[in-house]
């Protein structure tokens, strides 16, 4: 009894500290989604500048414990509550084709980023960490892979020029998409595979599949769950990539373990798959993750100032643009070829 009054009065003290932080990035989340609920726009992109505005608060004492507690802890709670929205089901019902295509799309573009990174003379790290965006889900892909990478003097800079990018392009995306969509005539059930594998965040890809019509909304969205569901090999392979580093870039020597909010999203997947999540359970887990993503930008906004990034210049937004353009010229190419049936 006493362990547990003591555990309690632990938390307790622990709240007391990051209380205030915690609060200006929820706040913050509510402002943000209230905006893009009744003007449009991407949330996520609001919640970075709004955060990014109150830059000041990072140098407060009182408020620096709680926006660390948030970028990290609630980000990561917030990409383990992904899983609930994943099924095996849905996976198995898009057949082969589309499950190949993802796979080798995500693996081409990360691979190409790196290798584009390099080219133009940025850091492996950066080429990594976009193309795992641009391939995978945007902003959210851009956390989650941000949370087991190295940390270093530009990692934070780096995560928020990749949130920016990928937020911005899925937006355009999202317009022009369905465009392209029209000037090749494709049919529903081939624009839902072509929108779900490009657009690279999941709001987008949901409105650009629904304006077309349901059924190439339903499938756009499925694609975009599978994608989703790349998250864990990727962040299995960047563990393996960066095992052997530490924040100054030394050998660590340690063993390779598994983070814990990998694992919570397998579960999930596990556990809905099986069927033990109600739909308007899973519904309220999607929005708990969604609400956490929103205050983890939020919170990583405070963290950055307009003159850090003012500092990147042209070449990793040149970077992104080359992943995507990769990204839409491999999908596209793939679907008119099944088209043709060659």
């Amino acid at each position: 009894m006493g362990r547990f009054a003591g555990l309690i009065q632990s938390q307790a003290a622990r709240y007391r500290v990051i209380h205030r932080g915690l609060v200006v990035c929820l706040m913050i989340a509510l402002a943000t989604t209230f905006i893009a609920d009744h003007y449009g726009g991407p949330t996520l992109l609001y919640a970075l500048l709004f955060g990014m505005s109150l830059h000041f608060l990072s140098d407060n004492e009182s408020c620096r414990p709680g926006v660390e507690f948030t970028a990290k802890s609630v980000l990561r709670f917030g990409v383990a509550l992904l899983g609930a929205r994943m099924t095996y089901a849905q996976i198995e019902a898009l057949g082969v084709g589309p499950v190949v295509l993802v796979v080798v799309a995500v693996g081409v573009v990360i691979f190409a980023g790196a290798l584009v990174a390099r080219l133009l003379g940025l850091a492996r790290d950066i080429g990594l960490l976009t193309g795992g965006a641009v391939a995978i889900c945007g902003a959210s892909a851009a956390l989650a892979l941000s949370a087991v990478m190295p940390k270093h003097e530009t990692h934070e800079r780096n995560t928020i020029l990749t949130v920016v990018g990928v937020t911005t392009l899925s937006t355009a995306a999202m317009v022009i998409y369905p465009l392209i969509v029209g000037a090749f005539g494709l049919s529903d059930a081939q624009a839902g595979i072509f929108l779900g594998a490009t657009i690279h965040d999941v709001a987008q890809v949901v409105g650009a599949g629904y304006m077309i019509s349901d059924q190439t909304g339903d499938i756009s969205t499925l694609i975009k769950l599978l994608r989703v569901a790349m998250l864990v090999p990727v962040v299995l392979v960047f563990i393996w990539i960066f095992r052997s580093q530490t924040t100054d870039g030394r050998d660590s020597g340690g063993p390779v373990m598994l983070p814990g909010f990998l694992l919570a999203f397998v579960a999930l997947v596990v556990v809905n798959s099986i069927g033990l999540i109600p739909e308007s359970v899973g519904e309220g887990l999607s929005n708990v993750s969604r609400w956490c993503l929103v205050a983890a930008i939020s919170a990583l906004g405070i963290k950055t100032s307009f003159q850090k990034l003012a500092v990147v210049g042209w070449r990793p937004v040149f970077l992104m643009l080359i992943e995507t353009g990769l990204l839409l010229v491999l999908v596209l190419a793939v679907v008119l070829y099944a088209r043709l049936g060659v």
